[in-house]
């Protein structure tokens, strides 16, 4: 998640079969006058080369749901490898779903979905009964009275129909909305409030001050297979939007705006080795990101119940940037020889744009990558040509955005591209380095300007990720410097970017907070956001172990003496930081200290 690089439950999508099946009126084991009635679909989502995987989707028939466990038995030999959305277990063929601390309530006519992945010799045939506490499914709705509940006739009535079982219904009004669907804006941050996410306002609260931001709205990042239904650490796509629609709820008339990040694309951040993913082009990466990631997901946004909102989805950061500048390095050149990273966006944007509250802003990088005319001009010919490719064309795009989960000062206020110093113009300072932009305001701006030139249409707007780019504190310039006695002096002792070089991108020591998130904040920009969740971080300073895909990047390391893309300068980069994602305290606290405009 340390996006620079050069210089704001789902039914399956691959059926192999599925099942139905629920129980009669039995008492829970975790809820002792609870029928327990229910109905289980199975279906593989991938199979092939000894592998697996399947999401099992349960709806509760009989009463409300305090906690649940699933059980079956595979008909062969099978064994459960990872899952997602439940503590997993498999003793022998036997499997094991225990419901997580956050998915455990369920409704009457709740439906929810748990997934895993898996292995397997032989045969893979699907199981044929399932159980929840302890109740064999199979469809038929409770509470039905049946011959085994005691011997007792006058115990039948005390069992069957509870008064309390009406009353735990739960849909609310918003999970079915009546009427047409609020009509598709232009820019969807106007006159609307942000999502704020629980998970991360609860850690950003837990530091020193941190309760000054705690509530701005922030990006969520499905960043793997696994976090689409959650994991034991992170709530799923579902539950955050369910958390959006009480937050709207509690909003009056006033629109609400959630924030994802769609970012898994096979041979992931191409260049860099923090944010890798678990997808392989090699591996038929592209089709399973399309079937069990993409379409999941698209599952997930289309459910009416969530129509009222206004989803914005940030599509595959760093994705397209790499296929311009970062062709020698052999997974970017992979990349592109394969096509995976424009059919993979082209086919986003395809399942995405089809849902009429989803908006698509694609990443265009920052100034200190495309600003130079070598790469402005061929990745807006890209992005044309790949938004060209899909079902609603230039229609499929909302707008662009910049900086995302990076420290480019959002305005240089002490210097323009056109300053000059004793005639020689800042262009040829060894910061600037002949980039044609200093700071992300004037970039977005003109390459939107050239977005719309290449054929996109006149009304995209650009997003620009504020998160972290404020640098504030005591080493922010307080205007001009006077010293004129070379361009690079004016320069370095102008610029509030404090950055060693320009190409430094992960956990940048002295960074501040930049701009709160704010709607239609200058010309063409729809928007000020905080897509990177600050405090999360870019990526390990060392090697460190996961099941996340992500690697170690040297450009981590402040030990690193750097390489040809920063000019081999030391990277800047805090120590001890743990893997990209996972919450850095240090650097939170560092973020706001150095806050401009400063927290109050």
């Amino acid at each position: 998640m340390g996006p620079q690089k050069s210089s704001w439950r789902t039914a399956a999508t691959v059926l192999a079969g599925s099942l139905l099946a629920a129980g009669a009126l039995i008492a829970s084991p975790t809820s002792a006058n609870a029928a327990v009635a229910c109905e289980v679909t199975y279906a593989k989502t991938w199979d092939g080369g000894g592998g697996f995987g399947a999401n099992v989707t349960i709806k509760n028939l009989g009463d409300a749901l305090s906690n649940w466990t699933l059980t079956f038995a595979f008909p062969n030999s099978q064994r459960v490898t990872s899952g997602w959305t439940a503590e997993w277990s498999q003793s022998g063929a036997n499997v094991t779903a225990r419901s997580m601390s956050y998915n455990g309530s369920q409704a009457k006519g709740a439906s929810w979905t748990i997934g895993f992945n898996g292995s397997y010799s032989g045969s893979n045939n699907n199981p044929t009964s399932f159980a929840i506490n302890g109740v064999t499914c199979n469809g038929q709705p409770g509470p039905n009275p049946t011959p085994t509940v005691t011997p007792t006739p006058s115990v039948t009535p005390t069992v069957t129909p509870t008064p309390s079982v009406t009353p735990t219904v739960t849909p609310t009004p918003t999970v079915t909305p009546t009427g047409p669907p609020p009509a598709h804006v232009d820019n969807p941050y106007a006159g609307a409030t942000g999502y704020v996410n629980p998970d991360w306002s609860a850690k950003a609260a837990a530091e020193p001050g941190g309760s000054a931001v705690a509530q701005n709205s922030t990006g969520v990042w499905i960043d793997r297979i696994a976090a689409i239904n959650g994991t034991s650490t992170a709530r799923g796509v579902r539950a955050h939007l369910d958390e959006a629609v009480k937050q709207d709820a509690a909003n009056g008339s006033t629109p609400l705006t959630i924030q994802f990040v769609v970012y898994n694309l096979p041979n992931r951040d191409c260049s860099a080795l923090a944010s890798n993913g678990e997808l392989k082009i090699s591996e038929n990466g592209l089709a399973r990101y399309k079937t069990e990631y993409i379409d999941p997901i698209a599952a997930i946004l289309g459910d009416a119940k969530y129509r009222a909102l206004r989803i914005v989805t940030v599509v595959e950061i760093d994705s397209l940037p790499n296929l311009v500048t970062n062709t020698n390095l052999a997974a970017c050149a992979e990349a592109k020889s394969s096509g995976a990273y424009v059919e993979g966006v082209q086919y986003a944007l395809n399942k995405l744009h089809a849902i009429g509250n989803v908006y698509t802003y694609v990443d265009a990088g920052h100034h200190g990558w495309l600003g130079w005319d070598s790469n402005f001009g061929p990745s807006a010919q890209l992005f044309a040509s790949t938004v060209r490719g899909t079902t609603a064309g230039f229609a499929s795009v909302d707008g662009f955005i910049t900086n995302t989960a990076n420290y480019s000062a959002l305005i240089e206020p002490h210097f323009t591209i056109n300053s000059t110093v004793n005639g020689t113009s800042v262009r040829q300072s060894k910061w600037v380095d002949w980039n044609y932009y200093v700071d992300e305001q004037s970039y977005a701006q003109a390459f939107r300007q050239r977005l719309v030139s290449e054929g996109f249409n006149s009304n995209i707007g650009m997003l620009i990720d504020t998160s972290r780019n404020g640098w504030g504190g005591s080493a922010r310039p307080a205007g001009p410097s006077t010293d004129t006695s070379s361009v690079d002096a004016f320069v370095n002792k102008s610029r509030v970017d404090r950055r060693i070089h320009a190409g430094n991108w992960c956990n940048q020591s002295g960074a501040g907070l930049g701009e709160r998130p704010k709607a239609s904040p200058a010309a063409g920009i729809d928007a000020y956001v905080w897509i990177k969740p600050p405090g999360e971080s870019d990526g390990a300073s060392k090697e460190i172990p996961n099941d996340e895909g992500k690697g170690f990047d040297r450009m981590c390391d402040p030990t690193y003496g750097g390489n040809e893309r920063n000019g081999n300068n030391p990277t800047g980069a805090l120590p001890d930081a743990p893997i990209a994602g996972q919450w850095f305290s240090a650097q939170f606290r560092e973020l706001l200290a150095n806050a401009y405009p400063a927290v109050r």
